[in-house]
């Protein structure tokens, strides 16, 4: 920079300026500035500019230690994918790149670790890997960052959710509409607020129709396929004469499916089933999977602008997208 500075007869600090795109120097200058940089080839140092203006360009991803199982065994999550896919893509727009970090339920060290080192700006959770004690160690240091799934309406740091109680009553009140009334609800963790939000909404659909709550119809456990395959086994072993299936993602309904067809059950024939999510797989299973729409891609993008926001302003927000229900073949 020092080099081009004496051959155009300028400051460092109008270099810098007139490859930035500043107004402050005239349109003159910063063509002249341009011409000698790209005539000796010059580009900017992007570790240096980050290091001097005390910013990376990139946002962190902090996910959990999902066990140590070896690739292959177990599929990553569809939607955090998905949303993942729409998180880098709406970064990208801005400028800025995504580190995927893995974090641990109780260690906090890497706010502090990411923060000082100037690897990461700010940081982008989900609601079902994140604590309380890594929300105040990111508000005690002042950290940038935003929420996925997690209410925080009443509390100082951004979010973006689904409307996981009216996407719980719409699933349930579809499977109402349709004449079923021994409806299975299978659902995430149970301490996850979305699975709670979820769960509620399917009980005042119930109580709508003056249709009382089965706790025997209702299960939870994880969201990878094995365990919704065992809670479906569960629930046909206790309740075999169930008409319907509301599952908290589309791959805990597309598991449930399967166990249906094995047990000689039809979908939607015998028992209708309704996934939450529409991941893209969703339209392709057998058959074609009614579900709740929340899409992770947009998700994504949303938490981008949310966090990049808060960059440059210093402004929290609280964003909620509204549920969808897509009707195909299995209810």
């Amino acid at each position: 920079m020092a080099d081009v500075a004496r051959l155009a007869g300028v400051s460092k600090a109008t270099v810098s300026r007139a490859l930035n795109d500043s107004p402050l120097v005239s349109a003159a200058t910063r063509t002249r500035v341009r011409e000698i940089a790209n005539a000796h080839r010059f580009q900017i140092n992007a570790t240096a500019r980050s290091l001097s203006r005390r910013q990376s360009n990139v946002v962190a991803l902090a996910t959990y230690d999902h066990g140590t199982q070896m690739a292959g065994e177990k599929l990553p999550d569809a939607f955090v994918l998905e949303l993942t896919s729409g998180l880098i893509a709406g970064l990208h727009e801005h400028g800025y790149d995504l580190l995927v970090i893995q974090i641990g339920a109780t260690d906090t060290s890497w706010v502090e670790r990411y923060l000082d080192s100037q690897r990461a700006d700010g940081f982008v959770l989900l609601g079902a890997h994140c604590t309380a004690r890594h929300l105040e160690a990111l508000e005690r240091r002042g950290a940038a960052f935003v929420v996925w799934g997690l209410d925080s309406v009443s509390h100082s740091f951004s979010s973006v959710t689904g409307d996981s109680f009216a996407g719980g009553r719409l699933a349930t009140r579809h499977l109402l509409g349709r004449g079923s009334r021994q409806i299975a609800f299978i659902g995430g963790p149970d301490r996850e607020q979305e699975v709670r939000d979820r769960y509620r909404g399917y009980a005042a659909a119930l109580a709508r129709a003056g249709v009382q709550v089965d706790e025997e119809l209702v299960s939870y456990g994880s969201y990878e396929r094995e365990s919704a395959t065992a809670r479906m086994r569960a629930l046909l072993e206790r309740r075999g004469e169930l008409d319907a299936v509301f599952a908290c993602s589309d791959v805990m309904a597309i598991a449930a499916i399967d166990v249906l067809r094995e047990s000689g059950r039809r979908v939607p024939d015998d028992v209708a089933v309704v996934g939450y999510d529409d991941i893209f797989l969703a339209a392709h299973t057998d058959p074609p999977l009614t579900t709740v729409r929340q899409s992770g891609p947009l998700a994504g993008h949303l938490l981008a602008d949310s966090l990049l926001t808060q960059l440059r302003t210093g402004a929290i927000g609280h964003v909620s997208m509204p549920a969808e229900l897509v009707v195909r073949r299995s209810a």
